[in-house]
């Protein structure tokens, strides 16, 4: 199932289909720029295991770029936690993304997520951005350039991804869409609670 969302609609989030029953479940957005969505699709543990034998299932490989972002993810996540995991990798990075909930209340982790968020991006970046960037022609060329970026630099963590057009209220159409086939963020942390406290709601208030 995939599923179109604007990321300001707060009474009326994304879904996707749980892991282990059809409920929908919220799931994540990346900017509160009105032009730029996010499409994600996920299945029921069933279907994954069935796409799995199949081969259906396609692989984001990571280059030696995307080390480096998981890196430096990781070492933010190190600094705001206070402890590193002993395992390698994904794993690793995500034994720490739960660590970061332990103990703290949900606005808590929010905060903690837009600290680790804002850290990761040189200093006066983002105010540069918003300043100069996201006036031109209504926002669409900073929702066209958050999509791409978000390709280029987030793949490792969401898995396959890809520019999408999306329909805009005034009835034209943008590529500034970003189309998630299966969030690997949120398959592997099996949690909805910390898809929405440590990546959707941080990243609507970081960007």
């Amino acid at each position: 199932m995939q599923s179109n969302f604007h990321p300001l609609q707060y009474q009326h989030p994304p879904y996707l289909i749980s892991h282990s029953s059809n409920q929908y479940l919220p799931i994540k957005s990346y900017s509160k720029t009105r032009n730029f969505h996010v499409s994600c699709s996920s299945s029921s543990s069933s279907k994954m295991v069935e796409d799995d034998k199949l081969g259906a299932r396609s692989e984001y490989k990571p280059n030696l770029l995307d080390g480096f972002f998981l890196d430096s993810f990781r070492k933010k996540l190190v600094e705001e936690v206070g402890w590193d995991s002993e395992k390698a990798g994904y794993d690793g990075m995500m034994e720490l993304v739960n660590g970061l909930m332990l103990g703290r209340t949900t606005q808590q982790t929010n905060q903690a997520a837009v600290r680790i968020l804002k850290s990761l991006f040189p200093p006066y970046l983002l105010e540069l951005y918003r300043m100069l960037i996201t006036p031109i022609g209504g926002g669409r060329l900073a929702a066209m350039m958050v999509a791409r970026v978000t390709i280029l630099t987030c793949q490792w963590l969401m898995g396959p991804c890809s520019i999408n057009t999306i329909e805009l209220r005034d009835g034209s159409s943008c590529q500034s869409g970003v189309l998630v086939e299966r969030c690997k963020y949120l398959e592997e942390s099996k949690c909805v609670g910390i898809c929405v406290n440590t990546c959707k709601i941080p990243t609507q208030f970081s960007t």
